[in-house]
Parts: C-alpha cells; structure tokens; sequence
C-alpha cells in the first residue's frame, strides 16, 4: 500500500503529462525477483521509444495508460508501491505483483523545454 504523500505525486504526474505529449517518451521496464534490482541475474530489461500521443486512467481494472502511434503502455494504479520522480523529465514507478516480483517502469520525455 503506497502512502497519501506518494498517491498524491503519482497523482499530480498524470493529471499534468499532457505537458509531455508530443515528446519522445523512453520506457525501460525491468522485472525483477526481488525489491533489489542490481542483481542481473534476477531481472530481465525491455526498452521502448515512441512519441506520447496521449494518455488516460482505466477506472475497470485501474490502469494508467500511455499511448503513441502502435505503442501501449499500462501501469497497474492498484499494484503501485513507489513513485519518484529522478531527474526534471524522468520518473520512476515501482509495482508490486507477488512477494518477491516487482517491476519497475522508468518513464524519461525528451520535452521541448
């Protein structure tokens, strides 16, 4: 369970990411067997690029969804146990889907400004 502090950031992030459509939007996802994600032998790593076109919240199923041309990406809303944002234009989302599985989403927008 994420506390109020976190839920209120993840909420402020995506009632203003529209700032961010239009921008190339990079996701490395990491899948991890334990909360530790520097033990390579224990996670697995995706990277995506596409252009953020738009975005939305599922209320049936409570997803987070980023969208560019052919490109989906969910975020399971229930499943969150962190939220941080990095750098200025970079943030990192941390679900929880058993004891020791996590999976990690680093969101980076090349924005215009």
């Amino acid at each position: 369970m994420i506390s109020e502090e976190i839920r209120s950031q993840i909420l402020d992030f995506f009632e203003n990411i529209d700032q961010y459509y239009g921008c190339k939007t990079e996701i490395v996802e990491g899948i991890h067997l334990s909360h530790e994600a520097d033990n390579a032998q224990k996670s697995t790593w995706n990277l995506s690029e596409f252009t953020l076109i738009r975005s939305a919240y599922r209320n049936t199923g409570e997803h987070f969804m980023l969208e560019g041309e052919k490109m989906y990406y969910e975020i399971s809303a229930a499943k969150l146990v962190d939220f941080k944002q990095t750098k200025r234009h970079s943030y990192e989302l941390m679900e929880q889907y058993a004891n020791s599985v996590f999976r990690i989403t680093k969101l980076r927008f090349h924005s215009k400004y």
